[in-house]
C-alpha cells in the first residue's frame, strides 16, 4: 500500500494527495546527550521536592472541596452563591494554581474572554493531548463528564463532585442516553448551571491535528464556546498519546521541565445556524474547522476507532506511518462500516481468490463494492494501485480490510491472505507473495521479508505454507519486531512506547463507554 496517493485533477492533472504529516496517536519523544543529562540532574534535585508540593496541593484542597459540597442541593444553583462558597471557591482555585504551579506551569496565558453560562453553556476544548488539559477545568470549576467511579476515588473523587460532573455509568446501558439528556437539560438551564466543558475529540492525540469531533456537545443545539489549548514547550513531555511514554513517564519528565508553558484561548461563541442545530454532526464539525483555524493546523476524519487500531495488540504492530488509517478513514467515508464488513470476510476472500490474480479497474472495484464512483473511491483505489496503472489486485484490498475489522487476530488475517494467494495443489506461497500480505497487513509501502521468509523456510524449499508460518510465529512470538521493523524504535534516543490500553482523556466526550466496549472486545479476542 501507498503512504501517497494521486488522483486525477482539474484538467487532467495529477495532484499528490497526503495523509496527515504524523499519526495523531503516537507521540515519539526523542532526546538529545544533553537534554538527557539535565532530566537527570532534575530528578535528583527538582522533581521531587515538585512532586511532594504538588500531592499537598492537592490534598490541601480536599477539605475545601468536600465542605463546600455539603449539603449541596440542585435548588441552590437558582439562588446567588453564598459569601462563605464564593470564599471557598476562590480559594480552590488558588489551591490548585498553586499545585500548577509547583508543577512547573509557572505561566498559564489566557487569551479572550471566557462567555457567562447564560452565553453558551457548553464550552468545547481542543486539542484533548494530555491529563494536563485539566489546568483549564480547575481555572474555571466548569463541570465535566466524567465516569461514575471516578467519584469513589479518595481525594480526587471529592474534588471531581465539587464541580458538579456529568457522570457515566459503565453498568447502565442507557447511559449514553442519560448523559446526553443530562447535558442537554443544563445547557437549557438558561445560565443557572454552570458551564459544561467537553473534549469533542473523544480521546488524546498528539496535537498534530483536530480528529472527529464526536456530535455529544452539541446535540443540544445550543451556542459554544469554542476553547484551544496550546504547549508551547520545547520539549513535548506533556503529550500522553495511546503510543508513547506512558502516564508516570509524563509526570516524571513534565516535572523535569524547569518551565512548562500553556495557553487557553477562548475563542468567540458559535451560535449554530437552525440547520445546524438539526444535524450536530455538520455542528461539529463546522466548529472544529474554527479550532483548527485558530491552532494553524489541519483537520482529519480519523476518529477514536481509529485510535482503536493503532493501538490494537496483536503480533503484528501498526507503524506509526501506516497507511491504514487513512484506509479505514476512506472505507467509512463511503459508508462501509468495518465493523459490520467482518462478517463478510470470507466472502470477499473466497471471490478474490477466485479471480486468480486478476486485476480489476476502478468501475470493477466500485461494482464489486456496490458504490459508486466517487473521489474518496478514487482515493481509496488508488491506495493500492502503487504502479498507477490503473488496476489493483482486490487480494490486497481484502487483507487490509481484515486487519481494520480485526485488528487484533493477526494470524486469522495472515492465514486468510495465505488462502488467496497460495497455489491450489500445495497450499504454498513464495516470498514476494509474503512481501505482498505483510507489507499491505502493516500498511506500509516497502517491506523486506527475505530474512523472515528463510527463517519460516527451513528446509529451503523456496516456498512455505499457513502451517509453517502459524509454527514459526508460536515460536517467535516477537518474529515482526525482530525481522520486520527492528529499528522502529530507537532505544538510546527514545522514550519507550507503550502500548497500554488504558483510556487517555481524563475528561473525554462518552470514552468510557467506548474503552468499555473496546476492552470487552480485547478479552473475547484473547
Amino acid at each position: 500500500m501507498r503512504l501517497t496517493r494521486k488522483r486525477s485533477g482539474p484538467g487532467g492533472g495529477q495532484h499528490e494527495l497526503t495523509r496527515p504529516v504524523r499519526n495523531p496517536f503516537v507521540h515519539d519523544l526523542r532526546f538529545t546527550p544533553l537534554q538527557k543529562a539535565k532530566v537527570a540532574i532534575m530528578t535528583l534535585t527538582l522533581f521531587p521536592i515538585r512532586l511532594f508540593f504538588a500531592a499537598f496541593m492537592m490534598l490541601l484542597a480536599w477539605p475545601f472541596a468536600f465542605v463546600a459540597a455539603m449539603g449541596r442541593t440542585g435548588k441552590e444553583l437558582e439562588q446567588p452563591m453564598s459569601w462563605w462558597r464564593k470564599f471557598l471557591d476562590i480559594t480552590l482555585k488558588a489551591i490548585m494554581r498553586t499545585m500548577w504551579f509547583a508543577g512547573g506551569f509557572h505561566w498559564v496565558t489566557v487569551k479572550g474572554r471566557q462567555a457567562l453560562p447564560a452565553e453558551a453553556p457548553i464550552l468545547t476544548l481542543a486539542p484533548h493531548s494530555s491529563y494536563f488539559d485539566a489546568i483549564p477545568v480547575t481555572m474555571t470549576m466548569a463541570s465535566i463528564v466524567m465516569k461514575a467511579e471516578s467519584k469513589d476515588i479518595p481525594v480526587w473523587g471529592t474534588l471531581i463532585n465539587y464541580i458538579r460532573p456529568v457522570f457515566v455509568s459503565r453498568s447502565d446501558q442507557d447511559s449514553r442516553k442519560k448523559t446526553v439528556e443530562e447535558i442537554r437539560r443544563r445547557a437549557h438551564s438558561n445560565g443557572i448551571w454552570p458551564q459544561v466543558m467537553i473534549f469533542p475529540e473523544g480521546t488524546c492525540t498528539n496535537r498534530s491535528c483536530l480528529i472527529t469531533f464526536k456530535p455529544g456537545a452539541f446535540i443540544p443545539g445550543v451556542p459554544v464556546q469554542p476553547v484551544v489549548l496550546r504547549y508551547p514547550n520545547k520539549m513535548d513531555t506533556i503529550t500522553w498519546t495511546w503510543q508513547g511514554p506512558g502516564a508516570m513517564d509524563i509526570l516524571w519528565l513534565t516535572l523535569c521541565q524547569f518551565h512548562n508553558y500553556v495557553e487557553i484561548e477562548f475563542l468567540p461563541i458559535y451560535t449554530p445556524s437552525e440547520e445546524e442545530k438539526r444535524n450536530p454532526a455538520l455542528y461539529a464539525n463546522n466548529v472544529r474547522h474554527v479550532m483548527a483555524k485558530a491552532l494553524g493546523v489541519s483537520v482529519t476524519d480519523y476518529t477514536f476507532e481509529d485510535c482503536q487500531l493503532a493501538l490494537a495488540e496483536g503480533q503484528l504492530r501498526l507503524p506509526s506511518d501506516t497507511s491504514l488509517l487513512e484506509f479505514a478513514r476512506l472505507v467509512r467515508s463511503l459508508g462501509l462500516k468495518p465493523e459490520k464488513l467482518e462478517k463478510e470476510l470470507k466472502q470477499f476472500s473466497v471471490n478474490a481468490k477466485n479471480r486468480n490474480g486478476e486485476r480489476i479497474n476502478l468501475k470493477e472495484f466500485a461494482e464489486y463494492l456496490s458504490v459508486p464512483v466517487t473521489e474518496k473511491l478514487e482515493d481509496l483505489f488508488a491506495l493500492f494501485d502503487e504502479n498507477e496503472e490503473g488496476v489493483i489486485d482486490l487480494r490486497e484490498y481484502v487483507i487490509a480490510l481484515s486487519v481494520v475489522c480485526r485488528p487484533s487476530k493477526t494470524l486469522e488475517t495472515i492465514q486468510l491472505a495465505f488462502e488467496m494467494y497460495q497455489s491450489e495443489n500445495y497450499k504454498t506461497i513464495v516470498e514476494g507473495e509474503l512481501a505482498v500480505i505483510l507489507k499491505t497487513a502493516l500498511g506500509v509501502s516497502e517491506l523486506n521479508v527475505t530474512d523472515l521468509f528463510r527463517a519460516i523456510d527451513e528446509e529451503e524449499k523456496g516456498k512455505i505454507t499457513f502451517v509453517d508460518f502459524d509454527r514459526f510465529a508460536t515460536l517467535n512470538p516477537h518474529f515482526a519486531e525482530m525481522f520486520l521493523y527492528p529499528n522502529m524504535v530507537d532505544s538510546e534516543t527514545c522514550v519507550n512506547s507503550s502500548s497500554v490500553t488504558a483510556p487517555n482523556g481524563f475528561c473525554t466526550d462518552f470514552t468510557p463507554e467506548d474503552m468499555e466496549e473496546y476492552h470487552n472486545e480485547q478479552k473475547k479476542l484473547n
